[in-house]
């Protein structure tokens, strides 16, 4: 250790001149870039701009603008300009398709009609098929008049009549064939020997079974009363059907 300080006191002195002279040789260096005055001095920048030349448009020539007289083309009124034969073909175009939406909705219209038809001849069948099914019948055949009721019962389901003054000689009981429930009225109009001449349903907006009414119109007009020449004729009347779900 004190060979190392005895070291640094010799040559701390030549260390010192060392910076000393690198400074003063870097000063020199500065300060011949500085004037007297301490302004730096400025070199001018030159910018060179290239010279652009301007093209000087040479007229064309007047004979190749203009076509002379005997080289038109003469127009064809026959053929119509480019613009009209394509909107000519927008047109044609859709034409083509209007005529398939029209063709397939023709095809929809006739699919829906063939439909309808195959319904109502579904049923027309069925209501043939009840027309010759054979009810049940209530008879009064022997009975005294007055012991006649106009309400006749079938199991929970019943059957009620209003003809003023007259009894039914036979009526045709429905009530089993239902599958769904409900009230049915049916207005009537019979004859003074007894026959239903006419029918005609209530509209009953809770009817959910549309067989009800068919059912209750068929066996109306199967009912047969008492005669009596006094009756007006037709004479009016309804027939009720309570029809309990099967």
């Amino acid at each position: 250790m004190n060979k190392l300080k005895k070291l640094y006191k010799e040559n701390i002195y030549g260390v010192i001149g060392t910076l000393v002279f690198h400074i003063l040789l870097l000063s020199s260096f500065l300060i011949a870039k500085i004037d007297m005055k301490g302004e730096v001095k400025e070199e001018p920048i030159l910018i060179d701009f290239p010279i652009i030349e301007e093209e000087i448009e040479e007229p064309e020539d007047e004979l190749t603008q203009e076509q002379p007289e005997d080289e038109i083309i003469p127009s064809n009124d026959n053929q119509s300009p480019n613009i009209d034969q394509g909107s000519n073909q927008a047109v044609n175009d859709a034409s083509t398709d209007d005529s398939y939406f029209d063709e397939a909705y023709r095809q929809e219209i006739e699919a829906a009609q063939r439909l309808v038809s195959d319904v109502n001849t579904q049923l027309s069948r069925e209501i043939k098929d009840i027309e010759e099914f054979r009810m049940p019948e209530e008879t009064t055949e022997g009975m005294d008049p007055s012991e006649i009721e106009n309400t006749i019962y079938s199991g929970e389901s019943n059957i009620h009549y209003y003809l003023e003054d007259r009894y039914h000689l036979r009526l045709p009981v429905p009530v089993y064939l239902a599958q769904g429930g409900g009230v049915i009225t049916i207005k009537i109009w019979v004859s003074r020997n007894g026959k239903v001449v006419k029918t005609e349903v209530e509209e009953n907006n809770q009817i959910q079974d549309p067989m009800l009414p068919v059912y209750a119109e068929q066996a109306a007009s199967r009912t047969v009363f008492n005669t009596d020449d006094t009756a007006p004729d037709p004479q009016q009347g309804t027939i009720t059907y309570t029809f309990v779900p099967q």
